[in-house]
C-alpha cells in the first residue's frame, strides 16, 4: 500500500498532472491518500512525481494516521477500535485488509483523503527529488518518518 502526499501547490502545473492529481483526489498540499501497489498506480505516480512524494506505509503508522487525521463522511473523527466494533472485526484484521487492498477506506465509511499537518522542521526542498536531498518522488519506507513528522503531536507540545 502506497501512501501518497502532495508536496507542491497548484501554480504552473501541466494539464496531465492536474488531471492525474484530480483522479487520485490530491487537491491540496499536505493531503495524503492510500493507493494500491499496481502498475496503473505506478504509472500515475510517474506523471505526478514532480508534485508528490510516496512510499510504502507501515501498518502501525497507518493506524496512527487513521486515528489522527481521517474523518468519517460526516466529519466525525475516526477511531480504529470503534471501526472494529462497528464492522465486527478485530482492528488489526481491518488494518491488514486495508494494507492488502481487500478493503478501501470508502468501504469503512471514511473519507479517502487524510488531512495532515505540515511536517515538523519543514520540507527538505520542494523542487528537488528525494534521491538528491529534496522532498519529491519515491522514498520507500522513509515515508513513515515523514508521516510521523506530519501527525499532530501526542503531548500537545
Amino acid at each position: 500500500m502506497y501512501a501518497v502526499i502532495r508536496v507542491r501547490g497548484h501554480g504552473k502545473i501541466i494539464r496531465k498532472a492536474v488531471e492525474t492529481l484530480d483522479q487520485i483526489h490530491l487537491n491540496r498540499v499536505n493531503h495524503m491518500v492510500l493507493l494500491p501497489e499496481t502498475e496503473t498506480t505506478r504509472r500515475m505516480l510517474q506523471v505526478v512525481k514532480d508534485y508528490v512524494t510516496w512510499g510504502e506505509v507501515s501498518e502501525e503508522l497507518l493506524a496512527r494516521a487513521l486515528e489522527a487525521a481521517s474523518k468519517h463522511t460526516g466529519e466525525k473523527q475516526v477511531s480504529v477500535a470503534e471501526l472494529g466494533r462497528k464492522y465486527g472485526e478485530e482492528p488489526t484484521q481491518l488494518l491488514k485488509a486495508l494494507m492488502e487492498g481487500k478493503k478501501k477506506l470508502s468501504d469503512l465509511d471514511i473519507k479517502n483523503v487524510l488531512r495532515l499537518h505540515p511536517p515538523r522542521k519543514g520540507w527538505e526542498a520542494i523542487k528537488k527529488s528525494y534521491a538528491v536531498g529534496g522532498s519529491l518522488g519515491y522514498r520507500g519506507n522513509e515515508i513513515n518518518t515523514l508521516i510521523e513528522r506530519m501527525l499532530p503531536s501526542q503531548g500537545g507540545v
